[in-house]
């Protein structure tokens, strides 16, 4: 992780950044079920999971937008130097266009949109966030995202 000031913040809006890929493995979805209380027989029984047109668990929509932490932390996407907190403010144009099958690697790429101050100590990013299937050409999951950065 870069940490920098908010001058070279602002220089990297429009630039992409890339993470590593992640598999989103049947344990992983089985342990967010268990979390959410989502046990939709897609996520959660691969015999009748493998009866629809899916051939197969997918992951939870909710699970592949949730990731964006962990795969944000796996690029080199600058970050706000002496930032005390990060916290959610909110999703734009969120959409889930492709299933992730149990098994596959997703990875996630990072567009910061914007980065203001909103009042002294507090700035507000938008970053458009994308998470491709790796050999699927459809992105899983597309979203402009918001965040509150403090200092």
């Amino acid at each position: 992780m870069t940490t920098t000031g908010i001058d070279a913040i602002q220089q990297s809006i429009g630039t992409e950044y890339v993470s590593d890929w992640v598999e989103v493995s049947q344990d992983m979805i089985d342990r967010f079920a268990a979390a959410t209380g989502d046990h939709q027989f897609i996520h959660v029984d691969p015999a009748a999971a493998a009866l629809t047109p899916f051939g197969g668990t997918i992951a939870h929509g909710f699970l592949t937008l949730s990731l964006m932490p962990m795969l944000m932390a796996k690029t080199d996407m600058p970050r706000l130097s002496g930032a005390r907190m990060g916290v959610n403010y909110g999703g734009d144009k969120v959409r889930f266009l492709t299933p992730v099958p149990s098994g596959t690697r997703v990875r996630g790429r990072f567009v910061p949109l914007s980065f203001v101050e909103k009042r002294p100590g507090q700035y507000q990013q938008s970053t458009q966030f994308t998470v491709e299937i790796e050999g699927v050409d459809k992105p899983a999951l597309v979203a402009e995202w918001i965040s509150q950065v403090f200092v």
